[in-house]
């Protein structure tokens, strides 16, 4: 019998390599507008967020009536160069795998609607998916009801529902719906971090991924 029936995904930086490009947007949008740019290391902090909260967190100083120009610029830069993303090596087996094994499979991101569509037509990955929330549709993470509709729209309880992300407001958010919780340290936020929310396990690489899933999911 399976562990877990329903893992939940985030998408950047845990499926998609795109933590750089996340950055390099944020910081290029700041620059257009004459704002000071955050640092790599804030601005890798905040992905995962929703935009608003993204900003607000990376950019405290900012005034909320800048926000949308902000997020507009950002959008510019990141759909510029979104094409050019891909799947980090060996997600696209390890999905397909767990898809074919019997688990149901979800997203719960930071994205938008359009943005995770977008993408996961780009990836490929889009019929292994049946359900995914989006944080233009629930609170921002680490708020917990992303994974509580997802569990609803599943018929799964917590126990037997995995959240899978590469940083704290993932980790967070399974703590806050009462499920299981796996890092992957090859995203957005260091190992350090992650280790400190106490996941039952933090994979170095898509393959230790893969691994501890076939051992416990």
């Amino acid at each position: 019998m399976k562990r877990f029936e329903l893992i939940v995904f985030d998408w950047d930086g845990t499926l998609m390599d795109s933590a750089g490009a996340i950055v390099a947007a944020i910081q290029a949008a700041c620059r257009d507008l004459d704002i000071a740019p955050p640092s790599d290391a804030r601005a890798r902090h905040i992905i995962g967020l929703g935009l608003n909260d993204a900003l607000a967190n990376a950019l405290p100083d900012l005034p909320p009536a800048r926000y949308r120009a902000l997020a507009e610029r950002y959008r510019h830069h990141y759909l510029a160069g979104d094409g050019e993303l891909g799947l980090f090596e060996g997600i696209e087996a390890l999905v397909a795998g767990l898809a074919a094994s019997g688990h149901r499979l979800g997203v719960a991101t930071g994205k938008s609607r359009h943005g995770l569509d977008r993408a996961l037509a780009a990836s490929g990955l889009a019929g292994h998916f049946r359900a995914t929330r989006c944080a233009d549709e629930c609170p921002s993470k680490p708020h917990p009801q992303m994974l509580y509709e997802l569990m609803d729209e599943f018929a799964v309880p917590a126990e037997r529902t995995l959240m899978v992300g590469d940083t704290t407001h993932d980790l967070k958010m399974a703590q806050n719906a009462g499920v299981g919780a796996l890092a992957v340290a090859y995203g957005a936020h260091p190992r350090a971090e992650l280790t400190a929310a106490q996941p039952l396990y933090c994979a170095g690489s898509v393959a230790e991924l893969q691994a501890w899933l076939s051992r416990n999911a």
